[in-house]
Order: structure tokens, then sequence, then C-alpha cells
């Protein structure tokens, strides 16, 4: 793995043999293949949950665009790879804010593995011109999908999210942070969620594994 001063808070991983940009924003670009990775970014769930009456920030969901945004004009990706849970549940207006970014970036190639919140009728992923994947996206050496694969062929290196994957580190003392990671098996890895408004579910790293934590503006090892 490899962390300069030009790629400040990135971090390189080798993951079945491809490098692997890790950023802070919990992405993953694939420089061979120019295509950024996000998975769970639950889009539109902050608006879904005030349109219930439950009283969240406004400023979940610009944090999820400014990254985005970020990301597309810092990364210049030739393809983005949702990985399931794009959007959080059925239509709200951050669906046409999507839309909206999308025609921004319309010489970018906007694919979306679907996801168990992916609920949307089919009309709508057109009208934000996604590609659409219902059993996975296969692009050697990865398996994209977004529930990870109890089973993974032979061939592939699975790259899934859905688990919204964090350690647990201890410190001095009682101190205990919970970290969203990037984890990395034999035959398998999980991307954190993108979504500033999404939960966490604990891993359990096993030797040889690889796992990389978000610490602030920064990806460590660990």
């Amino acid at each position: 793995m490899k962390n300069d001063g030009h790629n400040k808070g990135r971090l390189e991983a080798t993951v079945a043999g491809e490098t692997l940009l890790l950023h802070p924003f919990k992405a993953a670009y694939w420089p061979a293949e120019g295509a950024l990775l996000l998975a769970d970014l639950h889009l539109g769930k902050a608006a879904h949950f005030r349109r219930e009456g439950l009283p969240v920030p406004a400023h979940v969901s610009h944090v999820n665009w400014d990254r985005l945004i970020s990301l597309l004009l810092d990364l210049q990706p030739r393809r983005v790879v949702f990985l399931g849970d794009l959007f959080h549940s059925d239509y709200n207006q951050e669906w046409e804010e999507f839309c909206q970014l999308m025609a921004q970036f319309s010489s970018v190639r906007f694919e979306l593995v679907l996801g168990n919140h992916d609920i949307l009728p089919e009309g709508h992923y057109r009208q934000a011109n996604l590609e659409v994947y219902t059993d996975g996206l296969e692009l050697p050496p990865f398996l994209l999908t977004h529930h990870p694969l109890e089973e993974v062929p032979a061939s592939f290196y699975n790259l899934a999210g859905h688990i919204h994957p964090c350690v647990y580190l201890r410190g001095n003392g009682r101190q205990r942070a919970r970290l969203a990671c990037f984890y990395f098996g034999k035959d398998q890895g999980i991307l954190p969620a993108f979504g500033a408004f999404t939960g966490m579910g604990k891993v359990w790293p096993k030797a040889g594994d690889q796992v990389f934590v978000i610490a602030g503006d920064e990806v460590l090892e660990v």
C-alpha cells in the first residue's frame, strides 16, 4: 500500500492483483478501468425520514452531494459503478437532483447494480441514464454485487456493499472508536457505505485480511 503527498489522504491497496485507490470519502477508484466504485449511497434517505415527520438535519443530504461531486471532479472517472442502495426508498425530490447531476456529467458512464433499497420504477433509472444490472456486473477480475456472495466463482474476486462495514479500535484506558472501513478478505471485499446517514455493521477480520479504516480525512491500514 502507498500514501504519498500527491494523493494526500488516499491510500493505494492491491486487491486481486489490481491497484485500488481508497478515498476517505468512502469510495474506491480503479485506475486501470477508470472506474469509481461506490456502495450504499442511500440518496433521498434524509428527505424520506423528514417526510415521515422525523427531524433529520438538511446538511446530511448536502454532504452526500458535495462528496460525490468532488469525487467526479477530482478523479475524472470514465465510469461510475454504484454497488446497490443508490436511492433509499420510493421517489422524492432528491431523485430529480440526482438526475440533474447525471446530466451535468453526461460524458461519464453511470451504472447501478441493484440493491434491496433500489425499488424505483425502471423508468426512473432510464431518466437518470443509468445502466442497470440485476445480477451483478462482471469486470474481471472483479465480480461486483450489492450483497456479498455466499460462494464466489473461482475466477473472480467479489466486491460488494450492503454490510456498511466498520471495526472498533481501542486506545489507552477506555478509549474506543468505531470507524467505517474497507474490508478485503481472501476472495471478497466489502466497501464502506458512502451515505452520510447510514448505520454500520461490525466485521470480524481473519488472519491475512486487509482492513483500511477511514479516520477523518485519511485512509489508514490497521
